[in-house]
């Protein structure tokens, strides 16, 4: 039993690393696993996984998301050119040879290649075993306490931040570190990018031909070549088929859910937009809207990759009949976040 709740959501993994644990499965990424990782590299190629960081262009993909605004750092006037191409001959001495850039960034941390924190996703749970449902995160961490906003001075250091996950940000899992074995599914090559569900069967029945295993604290990659589809769109994408293109993984088999849980993979990655497909769900009942976030944010603490860029390393290991690699993708040590950008690297 911990502070902060007297039952855990069936199945979770609330508790299991102790009552003040921010990490769910990353825990599982142990220096055993980092080894496990690193005796895959036999070659020393390495491939970047991320999409450059202002696609997929403009908003069609999320409205509320927008693409990155760079601008030259300001002086305490607010002058913009300040220290834009200075040339420091002109701007401080003659004697001077120097030439200077400085600028900063508006960054929506989950517009582009991204991790989920755990505190991206709660629920409505009766944590407090008194008959009534109250909202909660992972490991029983509340609204308002621990993730705290939109309020004035959210983070309380007088920043101005309006938004401040005191506890289950991404910090946790970037000090942590992020490397160990990767294993990636290639749907895209058995399936194409129609838009269509993945269940467990098809999931299986694909890792079955290509002979991929996939054991505990392994972080799984899914290859739909949706994020191949963003970059041709280059940063101008189709409005209607940015929603209905590439295979996703079907939430609503509970079969995949259950295998999910079973695998203790420690993290789930894709290069599509969410994992799982956002579809109506005529369920007259009260229920999660995305089945597959809840089991993994929510009750897991399996951090979510999303729109990754795995179209290379998918050929390659394609081509030398591979499906595992060392996985680097430590997230931004950028406190209180509920998403960041991160540039995963694969080595094989």
């Amino acid at each position: 039993m911990t502070k902060r709740w007297k039952q855990r959501p069936p199945g979770s993994t609330w508790g299991d690393w102790g009552e003040d644990d921010e990490l769910g499965r990353i825990n599982l990424l142990t220096p055993q696993k980092i080894l496990e990782g690193v005796r895959e590299v036999e070659h020393g190629i390495a491939f970047s996984l991320s999409l450059p960081l202002d696609y997929p262009g403009g908003t069609a993909l999320n409205q509320r998301r927008y693409p990155p605004i760079t601008r030259p750092t300001e002086d305490l006037e607010h002058k913009q050119d300040v220290f834009y191409n200075v040339v420091a001959r002109d701007s401080i001495a003659p004697v001077l040879t120097d030439v200077w850039s400085d600028d900063m960034v508006t960054l929506w941390l989950q517009y582009s290649t991204q991790w989920d924190a755990l505190a991206h996703q709660g629920a409505e749970f009766d944590a407090d075993g008194d008959g009534v449902d109250e909202p909660v995160y992972y490991n029983g961490y509340r609204p308002g306490v621990d993730i705290v906003g939109p309020q004035e001075d959210a983070k309380g250091d007088g920043s101005g931040s309006l938004s401040f996950a005191r506890h289950l940000g991404l910090e946790h899992m970037a000090a942590h570190g992020v490397q160990g074995r990767g294993v990636l599914v290639d749907l895209a090559h058995h399936l194409g990018t129609n838009w269509q569900p993945v269940n467990l069967k098809t999931l299986q029945e694909i890792m079955a031909a290509d002979k991929v295993v996939v054991e505990p604290g392994d972080i799984l990659l899914l290859h739909t070549g949706f994020a191949t589809q963003i970059l041709a769109w280059e940063k101008n994408p189709d409005p209607v088929a940015i929603h209905a293109t590439a295979s996703y993984l079907d939430a609503h088999d509970p079969a995949l859910l259950d295998w999910i849980a079973d695998s203790q993979i420690s993290a789930l990655v894709a290069d599509n937009y969410a994992v799982e497909g956002l579809v109506p769900d005529q369920n007259p009942e009260r229920h999660t809207l995305l089945p597959i976030h809840n089991l993994c944010l929510f009750k897991l603490g399996v951090p979510l990759g999303e729109l990754w860029y795995l179209h290379d390393l998918a050929a390659w290991l394609r081509e030398h009949q591979r499906s595992r690699f060392l996985l680097t993708a430590p997230p931004l040590r950028l406190p209180g976040v509920q998403g960041s950008p991160l540039t995963p690297v694969a080595t094989v």
